[in-house]
């Protein structure tokens, strides 16, 4: 399975990335050593969008905190960047696309990144990933 991750981007030009308990969505949850994954400067820390293409290279789960009953699964990465992003792709290029039952790759992109603006890890579907090669 492929991966996408939106969060907060200190360097976007590091060659490692690591992200610490980080929510997973839509199959995020899922996410292990070995996947690829794109990754997104969150447009809420004055990020660009996607920026890059990655392998993780490594995962923990993080335990949920007990005597809490409704919990967002979360999980720690750490990602070797293999690409930089050589187009911009974002939330204003991703708006337009909000019929969410289209199929289009544009339309699960901003589905599951900006209807919910909070960030996170998400999987996503084998056209979406092909989708966003493109970019590289």
């Amino acid at each position: 399975m492929t991966f996408a991750i939106k969060a907060d981007i200190r360097d976007p030009s590091a060659e490692t990335f690591a992200f610490g308990a980080q929510k997973t969505m839509y199959g995020g949850k899922h996410i292990a050593t070995g996947d690829s994954i794109f990754i997104f400067a969150s447009e809420n820390e004055r990020g660009p969008g996607l920026i890059a293409s990655g392998v993780v290279t490594s995962t923990e789960a993080i335990a949920k905190t007990p005597g809490r009953v409704r919990q967002t699964p979360r999980v720690s990465i750490t990602v070797k960047r293999t690409a930089l992003a050589k187009r911009r792709l974002g939330r204003s290029e991703l708006k337009l696309f909000s019929q969410w039952k289209d199929g289009r790759p544009e339309t699960e992109l901003n589905f599951k990144f900006y209807r919910q603006a909070t960030n996170k890890i998400v999987g996503i579907s084998d056209k979406t990933a092909a989708f966003l090669r493109e970019f590289f």
